[in-house]
């Protein structure tokens, strides 16, 4: 059961909106899905007014939820479109794949660790969303579903995967963070032909390791 959206968390939520401005985020929808969506469903009970603040906060297993920014600019840098299939690899929390969701994508994550994976994905199941959930290595992409209109990795890998740029349409865009384990470049990936990919490197960030076959080993 989702917890009581007050008019005070509303407010907070447009402090946050306006302070995401000012930070450079400019895409509208992007902005009016952080206002819509309440952060607050998706942390540790008791964080509910801290989490409206632009700060990443810690979940299960050691992870942690990222910060307003960090899922409003990716968002952005994907341009998301009503209809369009969107791969998550990384569901975390589930803020991002709900974010997603309010654009009007149809949208598919993969989780590798399994108490989050467990309860995220019964989290996600309360919303009337086009939402599935996967437990599986992220890194290996899905197949099945394959390929996407857009990709987004929440975690930070050493080299952008092959599976990954295999699965997007040409035409298709990736944002994932790339470099050490400890600080990333945010790079932007668009598919211009079945062989050709175009890299764009943005900002710094820190994203937790992305682990598995194509990222990191634990």
């Amino acid at each position: 059961m989702l917890r009581e959206d007050t008019y005070k968390l509303k407010g907070l939520r447009k402090q946050l909106v306006e302070e995401l401005k000012h930070k450079g985020i400019q895409d509208r929808r992007v902005l009016q899905a952080i206002e819509n969506v309440p952060r607050h469903y998706f942390v540790t009970p008791g964080l509910e007014e801290l989490c409206y603040k632009d700060q990443a906060l810690p979940t299960l297993a050691q992870q942690t939820i990222s910060q307003p920014y960090t899922v409003a600019y990716q968002t952005q840098c994907l341009e998301i479109q009503a209809g369009e299939t969107v791969l998550e690899i990384g569901t975390g929390s589930g803020y991002q794949a709900v974010i997603l969701a309010a654009l009007g994508a149809k949208v598919y994550t993969i989780e590798r660790i399994s108490i989050l994976y467990e309860q995220t994905s019964a989290l996600l199941n309360t919303f009337n969303m086009d939402i599935q959930c996967k437990l599986g290595d992220g890194t290996l992409g899905w197949p099945e579903y394959a390929p996407f209109d857009k990709i987004i990795v929440t975690a930070g890998s050493p080299d952008i995967p092959q599976n990954l740029i295999q699965q997007l349409k040409v035409k298709g865009k990736m944002v994932i963070p790339v470099g050490k384990r400890d600080v990333q470049v945010m790079t932007l990936v668009e598919k211009i032909s079945s062989k050709d990919i175009k890299t764009t490197s943005l900002d710094t960030f820190r994203f937790v390791p992305l682990l598995g076959e194509q990222g990191w080993s634990e």
